[in-house]
């Protein structure tokens, strides 16, 4: 058998393996954590009013995809290890910079005419398609830098914390790493990402500043809380499609 022949009924040996159900599961956790990250740097650009306050303080709609990535890091930490985990958090690091990537360069690129919608539209001319757009994707420089300095900080301490707690319960009390491990890392990018938007970059004054980062952590916190059933939830349902299998 010729050596290009042997290459070729090796690769069909491979296409037919069966793929491992816990990669696939690991792979799904890994894209699920990336989508959201991506999204919450893309649709963190809106203020949104905070539920409930009486000092009408303005929280970003990050917030509603944000924490739910630590559910993520959380499951992974629990089902495969910190290894995993932290794999995942620089794997979303290099995927957000992508994102910058080429967001930068839609906004960059001249708008055509034939933006313009014939029938119900916005604005009257390209260049008013382009300033909306370029309002919404347009990433501010600081801001990005807190942003991403403040992800992998608090992403990667929240993946030590989990199995510090796992190792100091003995592996019990799911619900105690879970949310200690969350609330510590949101306190933690809460804190840089905003001590760098509020103080260097809106010359805030540092008590109006602590306030405001003080209702966005309760609010963190109260997601926190409210992703535990789900915490449970998942490692019920994906605990038996990870284990290691018994050979037949």
């Amino acid at each position: 058998m010729s050596t290009e022949s042997a290459a070729f009924q090796a690769d069909l040996r491979v296409d037919e393996a069966p793929y491992p159900v816990s990669e696939l599961v690991y792979l799904t956790l890994a894209v699920t954590f990336v989508t959201l990250l991506v999204l919450t740097n893309l649709i963190g650009v809106k203020l949104f009013q905070a539920p409930h306050d009486p000092a009408h303080f303005a929280l970003t709609t990050g917030i509603l995809t944000y924490p739910l990535t630590f559910l993520c890091t959380d499951l992974v930490s629990e089902l495969y290890g910190q290894r995993r985990a932290d794999a995942m958090v620089v794997l979303g690091f290099f995927m957000s910079a992508l994102m910058v990537v080429v967001v930068r360069t839609a906004v960059a690129v001249p708008p055509h005419a034939y933006w313009v919608p014939a029938v119900g539209a916005y604005y009257p001319d390209a260049q008013g398609y382009q300033h909306a757009f370029e309002s919404v994707f347009s990433l501010q420089g600081l801001l990005l830098f807190g942003s991403m300095l403040a992800y992998m900080v608090a992403q990667l301490t929240d993946n030590r914390l989990y199995h510090f707690w796992k190792r100091y319960t003995g592996g019990r009390h799911l619900w105690l790493r879970n949310n200690g491990s969350t609330m510590v890392s949101q306190l933690l990018d809460t804190a840089i990402v905003n001590s760098i938007l509020f103080y260097l970059g809106m010359h805030m004054d540092l008590w109006v500043g602590l306030r405001i980062m003080g209702t966005i952590y309760a609010y963190k916190l109260v997601i926190a809380a409210l992703d535990t059933p789900f915490m449970y939830l998942g490692v019920a349902l994906l605990r038996p499609l990870t284990a290691p299998q018994e050979p037949a």
